[in-house]
């Protein structure tokens, strides 16, 4: 049985110090993620050339789809209703909840190993050996990852920005690492190779955690983070003092999150299911799709990630679920506005930019990162349409997050009946336009049905603020001189590729890349003289220690 209930963080007094904490979680060791991030990605584009399109496409995404649903399923909704609300909790209620996700994912586990072993299309053992070994590693990956979630959780309820960079670089250094070496020394292990890479790559996400949490309660700077534990085994399940197990309140916003997480898991998935259950493309196909899948989103998950994670934290505690604009505080509904406008002209430019540059790009990207197995065929062609996706990516990342931090209970259950006819309707388009258009018909897919979300959203934005004078969804206009200067470069980046790129030697390769570069650079001189409300933004909460120098 524990003690006395375990005390929260004290609360930030204002929203200002609640939009600080965010900003730094979202900005604060970016430079070493970035960092790590081209170390793998270089380890990467050296493995590929070691490995078969099939064997890429059962890993990434047959047995990666495996783990993916598996984690997303049995800790999506409980992220999202402990990071809601106040830190000042009893803690010891919301970390029994959280353990919740461990037997939830053995079921998962379980019943879907067992679907993609006896169920799914097993691939020809004279190709892909080992692949029942590889289902079972992958699924006790994600069993492994389960057991730091409490970790997870209380390091960014209280702003431990460093702890989350430090454990997933490393792990996913290590990982990359051993994998390179495995292929090139070891090639016949096949599977074995990767799903020992897995169980690394998760073993030592959760020993990270564990060891800094360790080292943090032995220190002096555990108080001064007002911690709600003293002692690692508070991070234990427990029966509590005059206390439920759980805090039914956060156990019921996690079935509605639930309910909404397996239909987002469909919407975000959704290709790699169509894949998996329905076989319109061979492994060789879903190999390359996949690459260029990664290669499209590694802006999102290096940029976009971040900063919709922060700052749902951030509108979670300004704002109150479910509560009209006028019964707030009028200070905190002025800033989250404020910030929103901003975070949306923030993306949006991000995503116009790789809209417009990657067009041109993208075959001379996948020619340096994968030779011609990635340069040649369908590669360009979907890398070209995904940079459109990506843009589409970055706005519904930002709407959707304001929109889950403000909707009540009652809100997120209604909108989980939309999110089921995504869903259907998500399926049916991947399913035809792949047929019709082949591995493309995805993106377009995925791009149809990100427009749904994003006017779903966009919506609910306008009818929260339409009582109060603020108007965030300005945000979603550029000015009209960025504007031309988009246009102009986008025809001349088109031109450039078409007179200088990609068969013409590396001397024509890297006129390409220097006219990009000057393009690139006009882009950036226009945002920031016509983007000045953008600029002072990014100055004053990503860049604050610059600013103070300034001042």
């Amino acid at each position: 049985m524990r003690g006395p209930e375990l005390p929260g963080a004290p609360e930030p007094r204002t929203g200002s110090e609640v939009l600080g904490q965010a900003a730094r979680l979202a900005s604060s060791g970016l430079l070493l993620q970035v960092l790590f991030r081209f170390i793998t990605f270089g380890l990467n584009a050296f493995t590929l050339r070691f490995l078969s399109k099939e064997i890429i496409g059962i890993v990434n995404v047959r047995l990666m789809l495996l783990y993916s649903t598996v984690t997303f399923l049995a800790r999506e909704a409980f992220r999202r209703a402990c990071l809601s609300g106040s830190t000042n909790r009893n803690w010891s209620q919301t970390i029994n909840l959280l353990w919740l996700t461990v037997p939830l994912g053995l079921f998962w586990s379980l019943f879907l190993g067992w679907v993609w072993f006896q169920i799914l299309e097993v691939p020809d053992p004279n190709v892909v050996p080992s692949y029942g070994v590889g289902v079972a590693a992958f699924g006790l990956s994600a069993m492994v990852e389960l057991l730091g979630e409490p970790f997870w959780v209380l390091a960014q309820t209280h702003m431990l920005v460093r702890f989350k960079v430090i454990a997933e670089s490393l792990s996913i250094i290590l990982k990359c690492v051993l994998t390179a070496v495995l292929v090139v020394w070891l090639p016949h292990w096949g599977l074995y190779i990767f799903s020992l890479a897995q169980l690394l790559y998760t073993t030592i996400l959760v020993l990270c955690y564990a060891i800094q949490f360790m080292k943090l309660m032995s220190s002096q700077e555990s108080t001064k983070k007002s911690l709600p534990i003293s002692r690692m085994t508070d991070l234990l399940p427990g029966t509590t003092v005059n206390e439920t197990f759980v805090n039914w309140k956060e156990a019921k916003l996690t079935w509605s999150f639930f309910k909404q997480s397996f239909l987002k898991q469909i919407l975000t998935e959704g290709e790699r299911y169509v894949m998996t259950f329905l076989n319109v493309l061979n492994f060789g196909d879903q190999g390359v799709y996949d690459i260029v899948n990664n290669l499209g989103s590694l802006v999102a998950r290096l940029v976009f990630q971040p900063i919709e994670e922060s700052f749902y934290i951030f509108f979670a505690k300004v704002l109150e679920r479910g509560k009209s604009v006028k019964l707030q505080k009028q200070e905190d509904i002025a800033m989250a506005a404020t910030v929103l406008e901003s975070l949306l002209k923030l993306v949006l430019l991000i995503g116009l930019t790789i809209t417009v540059f990657g067009y041109s790009y993208s075959q001379l990207a996948l020619d340096i990162y994968g030779g011609s197995m990635l340069s040649t065929g369908s590669g360009p062609v979907l890398l070209k349409c995904y940079c459109l996706y990506v843009l589409l990516l970055a706005v519904n990342g930002i709407t959707e997050c304001f929109m889950f931090a403000a909707m009540s209970k009652e809100e997120v259950d209604r909108y989980n009946f939309i999110m089921l006819a995504l869903s259907f309707t998500f399926l049916l388009s991947s399913y035809f336009l792949t047929k019709w258009q082949g591995s493309v018909g995805f993106i377009f897919a995925n791009c149809f049905n990100m427009g749904i979300r994003i006017v779903q959203s966009i919506c609910h934005i306008y009818k929260y603020y339409r009582e109060s004078p603020h108007r965030p969804l300005a945000g979603l206009l550029p000015s009209p001189l960025l504007i031309v200067v988009y246009v102009l470069s986008g025809v001349v980046t088109g031109v450039s590729e078409a007179f200088l790129c990609c068969e013409r030697g590396w001397l024509a390769r890297l006129l390409h890349i220097l006219v990009g570069a000057l393009c690139l650079g006009a882009t950036l001189v226009t945002v920031f003289f016509t983007e000045t409300k953008l600029i002072f933004f990014i100055r004053t909460q990503f860049l604050p220690k610059y600013t103070q120098k300034k001042t």
